[in-house]
């Protein structure tokens, strides 16, 4: 692996690895795989896969198959409605790019974010259909996505790192405030989380203070939402 004299954002010359390409390539292709915005459908996922009985109140709004109203319900919510805004968003060129690769770019996004997962869990508290921990982890994306719009304006946090930090402190947080035995999930997560961030920093879309304050904003967001709503 060579290195190469890059520029940094602060104007200094650093020694970085440059990759091979096709290295490259497969951190790009994680990349897309592990995007954020498919962390609240795979969430409700395993949930209905691992203890559908905490969600059986969702299960007579069915039209074809178990619980298919919410996966769309999340599926609208959580990809829909966000990459609708960010395509609008890129027309009337309020951002430069669908890739977000600046601050700038994230503005527009991150408040239609915010706007998107308040509703999500204002929605899911009031029905009162879903357990609490399910609606805390909203509360913890609203959370999260809202602490990162406001660092957003120091440094580019990774909302990839912010995404994944937020189902470890989900499942913290299943461990301890609920007792639910999820060791080998979690020890499942830190691993593709691992590679997420280390995909993140070899497409240096990412300096690694961002990709660390990226898993502490989302894992404290996700104990504090379990916090005020498990407790």
């Amino acid at each position: 692996m060579q290195e190469q004299a890059v520029l940094d954002r602060n104007g200094n010359i650093r020694l970085e690895p440059e990759f091979p390409k096709a290295m490259k390539s497969l951190a790009l292709i994680i990349s897309y795989l592990s995007h954020p915005l498919f962390i609240p459908l795979l969430v409700t996922f395993l949930v209905l896969e691992s203890i559908p009985e905490y969600m059986v109140a969702f299960k007579p709004l069915s039209k074809r198959f178990a619980f298919d109203m919410l996966y769309f319900r999340v599926a609208i919510i959580s990809i829909g409605f966000p990459v609708l805004t960010l395509l609008l968003a890129k027309a009337l060129k309020f951002v430069s790019s669908v890739h977000m690769k600046t601050q700038r770019d994230r503005i527009i996004p991150y408040v239609a974010m915010i706007t998107y997962y308040f509703w999500a869990f204002y929605t899911f508290q009031q029905e009162g259909r879903a357990p609490k921990f399910y609606t805390a982890f909203f509360l913890g994306v609203f959370l999260s996505v809202s602490i990162a719009f406001v660092s957003n304006n120091f440094i580019k946090t990774s909302m990839h790192t912010v995404g994944w930090g937020g189902v470890i402190g989900l499942l913290l947080s299943l461990m301890w405030g609920m007792h639910m035995n999820v060791s080998i999930p979690l020890v499942i997560t830190f691993f593709v989380a691992g590679i997420v961030a280390t995909s993140r920093l070899v497409l240096e879309a990412h300096e690694p203070r961002e990709i660390y304050i990226g898993f502490l904003i989302g894992i404290v967001s996700q104990l504090a939402a379990c916090w005020i709503l498990v407790k």
